[in-house]
């Protein structure tokens, strides 16, 4: 019989892994010993091996590249095993596991608990397998479907998961209820073990790292969404060199969603985040941040510029802000062309992204 090594082996090696799987360290120690064998065996052509008592076989240097790295995958496979009878092999089966979403239509998924965050918005936390992640990439999205009440066909909505990507076991709905919103409505009374329809995920601006120099964004309310997912993947890689300007608008202080998340990044990362926050009236008289409307001068004072190299400015929000900062998107939902503010101050349709 045709001997065949664990599934994994063949879908490629992935470090990492939610707590339980193998450790970085396991992994590097058996890629030295298997690396130690294969300088052995390359550096002589011949060697003898012994396989019993009074008798020697003269070995060519594959086939004791071969030996030594059969033994010590047997080596690291029981030792893994010992240390974690559910892994399968030295690399550790949740290395190797199935994202939630693989674009095979909508999938129910049961709502573990709600934590909320203000008068009308909260978080939705969603169950998924203990060794199983989301499968989002950066600015993509989810959509969530429900027929709803007496209501022919179903609403489908997009919503962006405020979970970091490498987060196992579970993710994060941030979802605010409007008052005519049948979705917001209904996912605000939705009780833990209650299921949602799902589907993604659904690919919107293609980020490359560093192909941009500098990123503006534009928010309102809970269209922060998006923005922190991107801003979250630009400053988990070290490489990315991109700097990032998020204006976040908001009816009062106490209607910003994530500024405690968001401040704590912007205070780790100095160099490469500014946070700027807008707010219709202020409540408090130590407030210091910008008051008002998002206008063409505030835009002037925390953007990028139009004549600048490599740009981009971002927007997500309610449909009336949107259409004064950016124009609205398209009948078809693509992007449509540039108006509004971004229109006056000269970007163009590749400079200018609607979320």
């Amino acid at each position: 019989m045709r001997a065949r090594l664990p599934r994994q082996f063949a879908r490629g090696y992935r470090s990492g892994g939610p707590p339980g799987s193998t450790t970085e360290g396991d992994q590097k120690r058996f890629y030295g010993l298997l690396g130690g064998a294969a300088i052995i065996a390359l550096g002589r052509s011949k060697h003898t091996l012994p396989f019993a008592k009074h008798h020697t076989r003269q070995l060519t240097t594959p086939q004791l590249l071969n030996h030594f790295s059969l033994t010590l995958f047997r080596i690291a496979y029981g030792y893994t095993r010992y240390k974690n009878p559910h892994d399968y092999g030295p690399f550790g089966r949740h290395d190797f596991v199935e994202p939630a979403f693989q674009k095979t239509g909508f999938i129910d998924f049961k709502l573990k608990e709600t934590i909320p965050i203000n008068h009308d918005t909260s978080l939705f936390r969603f169950e998924l397998e203990p060794t199983q992640k989301l499968g989002m990439t950066a600015t993509s999205c989810l959509v969530v479907k429900e027929t709803l009440g007496d209501d022919e066909k179903p609403t489908v909505r997009p919503y962006t998961p405020v979970t970091d990507m490498e987060t196992y076991g579970h993710f994060d709905l941030v979802v605010k209820k409007y008052e005519t919103g049948k979705m917001s409505s209904h996912i605000h009374s939705m009780s833990p073990g209650d299921k949602l329809m799902m589907k993604g995920p659904i690919q919107k601006y293609p980020y490359t790292a560093n192909k941009l120099k500098e990123i503006g964004m534009i928010a309102g309310g809970s269209g922060i969404t998006p923005m922190l997912q991107l801003i979250t993947h630009v400053l988990d890689n070290p490489d990315d060199k991109t700097k990032l300007t998020l204006v976040f608008a908001n009816k009062s202080e106490d209607d910003i969603i994530l500024r405690s998340r968001l401040d704590d990044l912007a205070k780790k990362h100095p160099d490469k985040l500014k946070v700027h926050y807008v707010v219709d009236k202020a409540q408090s008289p130590n407030w210091k941040g910008d008051v008002g409307f998002v206008t063409k001068e505030l835009v002037q004072k925390y953007m990028p510029a139009s004549s600048n190299q490599d740009v981009l400015v971002s927007v997500c929000g309610p449909l009336p802000m949107v259409k004064s900062i950016s124009g609205a998107k398209a009948p078809d939902y693509s992007q449509g062309e540039v108006g509004g503010i971004f229109k006056e101050l000269g970007y163009t349709s590749d400079q200018v992204f609607k979320f």
